[in-house]
């Protein structure tokens, strides 16, 4: 961090609005009272680890180099452990080793260390079993942000390949067709899906047109568009998103109410016949 540059410590929970965001966001504030915090998001869904990753991936790529607190921990007060991870682009992730942030480090450039929280200097005096956020992630990132202590010092190393990963859907190729599954919902019901366009193209062609799109025992003839103006309102379509993945949508309506899909749902699309 440059002289004079107030440091950044990002912050993403599946905690809602009950106030728990605050009680954390103060805890930092008194230990780092320059750090700009930005939130990423505080509606993930409840216990929601794969969705968690997702939008740290979004985001943190496009948010200066700092600490990143990512708190969606099912697990907390079990023996699962609270760690820090150095990336190669100079960020510091702070949370559960359950999953969460595996693929957010790559992202950042490759994870280059993972150390245990057991520095208990670090923490807040009185700590409980229920939350960690507030007792344990919240002081150790302030402090790491603030330059009271360096990562050396959060606790003992960990191997990078004992850390906890979660496994992610994969678009599958086969002759005429990608078999894909839902990854995650977005606020606006937009449904992303596993795999490219890169991957779709490479099946059915670079100019895909209609498209036929399995889901469970229902199959619909769905355009290839550009933006959601190309269809009427209220119709479905598919696109590549800001990031290239493939998506399912509806023009100024919930694409996941409207065809019914969540996470994990699986997905074939083919081109139309």
């Amino acid at each position: 961090m440059a002289d004079g540059e107030r440091p950044i410590i990002s912050f993403l929970t599946d905690f809602g609005t009950d106030g728990a965001v605050a009680t954390c966001k103060g805890v930092m504030l008194s230990i780092c009272r320059d750090a700009q915090i930005i939130d990423v998001a505080h509606s993930i869904r409840k216990y929601a680890i794969r969705d968690g990753a997702f939008l740290l991936r979004f985001a943190l790529p496009y948010i200066p180099v700092g600490t990143h607190v990512g708190i969606v921990d099912p697990g907390v007060g079990t023996t699962r452990r609270p760690i820090g991870i150095r990336t190669a682009r100079g960020d510091v992730l702070i949370g559960p080793d359950n999953g969460l942030f595996p693929s957010v480090a790559d992202a950042l450039g490759g994870a280059i260390e993972a150390r245990e929280l057991t520095n208990r200097a670090l923490w807040l005096p009185e700590t409980t079993s229920t939350f960690h956020g507030r007792d344990i992630f919240a002081p150790v990132a302030a402090h790491l942000a603030a330059g009271d202590a360096q990562f050396e010092a959060v606790g003992a190393p960990l191997p990078l390949d004992e850390l906890v990963r979660i496994n992610e859907p994969e678009a599958i190729a086969r002759p005429g067709e990608i078999v894909t599954a839902v990854t995650y919902v977005d606020s606006f019901g937009n449904v992303k899906l596993a795999g490219t366009a890169a991957d779709l193209f490479a099946v059915v062609g670079d100019d895909p047109g209609q498209l036929e799109v399995g889901m469970g025992e229902r199959t619909l003839q769905l355009p290839w568009a550009t933006t959601f103006a190309d269809v009427a309102v209220g119709d479905p379509f598919l696109f590549d998103d800001e990031d290239g993945r493939l998506c399912l949508a509806c023009n100024e309506a919930d694409a996941s109410t409207v065809l019914g899909l969540a996470p994990d749902d699986p997905v074939v699309i083919r081109r139309a016949a």
